[in-house]
């Protein structure tokens, strides 16, 4: 359980820190011949954009811009933080979590190419 605390208080301390989302969407193309970013786009859409539209800042912070590892955002999508639900295994089973992880890697590397 103190591991539990220690990791979601890292999490939340790393998701804090960086760099402001100022870019409301990530506007080049992603890797949607792969067939795991592909379903990873359709479990964000389905889960994530309403708060993180495009990857970006809406009532959630921005996820594009925060290159938290996989780890840190596999804890935070189960175990959710601050205004963020958890989402079960029922709702992200373990498949669609790994294409997720997979869309958001490759979510980040089009978001930084296109930074100035």
């Amino acid at each position: 359980m103190k591991r539990l605390v220690l990791v979601s208080s890292l999490t939340a301390l790393l998701v804090s820190c960086g760099p402001a989302f100022e870019r409301p969407m990530v506007t080049g193309p992603l890797a949607a011949s792969d067939s795991r970013v592909a379903q990873g786009e359709r479990v964000f859409y389905e889960n994530c954009h309403a708060c993180h539209p495009h990857g970006g800042r809406g009532i959630g912070k921005g996820v594009a811009d925060r290159p938290l590892p996989a780890f840190a955002v596999r804890l935070q999508v189960r175990h959710g933080l601050g205004e963020m639900p958890a989402f079960s295994e029922e709702e992200i089973d373990a498949e669609e979590m790994d294409a997720l992880l997979a869309y958001l890697s490759e979510l980040r590397m089009v978001w930084a190419a296109e930074t100035p």
